[in-house]
């Protein structure tokens, strides 16, 4: 027993060793951008009814969704306000959808897997966002897509006159929301790397490919909680032999099917539309996830 605890102890230091400074930095940046730049953000989008983007606008949305330090659970009713303004539904999808996937605190975390994974993530994320706007462009012009009467604009809980006290308890709030998962994330990793050989994960994630994908793509639904205490096991599975694209996937299911959020994008969606954004995400992840691999092995 004592033996089995050095060991375990072994893989949680090293991965903590390896991911705490991405972990400090994520929140550190994550919080900078929250109390300093995150009104200009949501200001910006809401001055865009006023121009004739066009499709233009899908893209412009995708980037400061991906820009916004919001999670879904935030996002929503943010993206009420937008609505009550004036921004139109695709617009108002592509910010949603990259705004769930990515955040610039998720982003900083995201360097520990490297930089081809950041990469990927980075441009997949926002590959989904332009997706999910131009289907609602196409297939729901002249009608409504989203229902946001239940939602109101959230008051900001940066609310303190002193704009260091604000940043600091942003901080303090980023650590108890994603301190806990972070070390469950690791603990996972090292339970992992010491019981499941490394061939195992390249068999089940590397060789078979397109299995391999589906699988990761399906644990990425349950599995999935917080994106900090995920970055360890992408981490470690990465390094065991799983491929780009199947990580590819992971990242983009995970996210979009955070089970705790759901429930909110159910009520601004209802159930036609959301099972229509299921089968998005999970058919997007599975064509990322392939392109992916496809683009690295030739």
């Amino acid at each position: 027993m004592k033996r089995e605890f050095i060991y375990l102890w072994y893989y949680f230091s090293i991965q903590f060793e390896q991911i705490f400074f991405y972990w400090v930095l994520g929140m550190v940046f994550g919080s900078a951008i929250s109390v300093f730049l995150k009104d200009q953000i949501h200001s910006t989008f809401s001055s865009l009814c006023e121009k004739r983007l066009g499709v233009f606008g899908i893209v412009i949305a995708s980037v400061l969704g991906i820009a916004s330090p919001l999670c879904m659970y935030g996002t929503i009713p943010i993206a009420a306000s937008f609505s009550a303004k004036g921004i139109r539904d695709d617009w108002l999808a592509a910010f949603m959808m990259s705004s769930v996937l990515l955040n610039p605190q998720l982003l900083i975390y995201s360097i520990a897997l490297g930089k081809a994974a950041l990469m990927v993530r980075i441009l997949t994320c926002f590959f989904c966002g332009i997706a999910a706007g131009l289907l609602v462009r196409i297939f729901y012009k002249g009608k409504s897509f989203f229902d946001f009467k239940e939602f109101h604009e959230p008051k900001s809980r940066d609310t303190d006159t002193n704009i260091i006290f604000r940043f600091f308890k942003n901080f303090g709030r980023n650590i108890r929301a994603t301190g806990l998962y972070f070390l469950i994330g690791i603990l996972l990793s090292a339970l992992f790397q010491r019981y499941v050989p490394a061939g195992a994960v390249a068999s089940l994630f590397g060789k078979n490919k397109g299995f391999g994908i589906l699988m990761a793509a399906t644990i990425g639904v349950p599995l999935y909680v917080c994106g900090g205490g995920t970055i360890p096991l992408l981490q470690a599975w990465l390094e065991d032999g799983m491929s780009m694209g199947s990580a590819a996937s992971f990242m983009i299911t995970g996210p979009a099917t955070k089970i705790t959020n759901l429930g909110a994008l159910k009520s601004a969606l209802g159930i036609k539309r959301f099972a229509l954004y299921l089968g998005f995400v999970i058919i997007f992840a599975l064509i990322s996830g392939i392109t992916v691999n496809l683009l690295i092995h030739h």
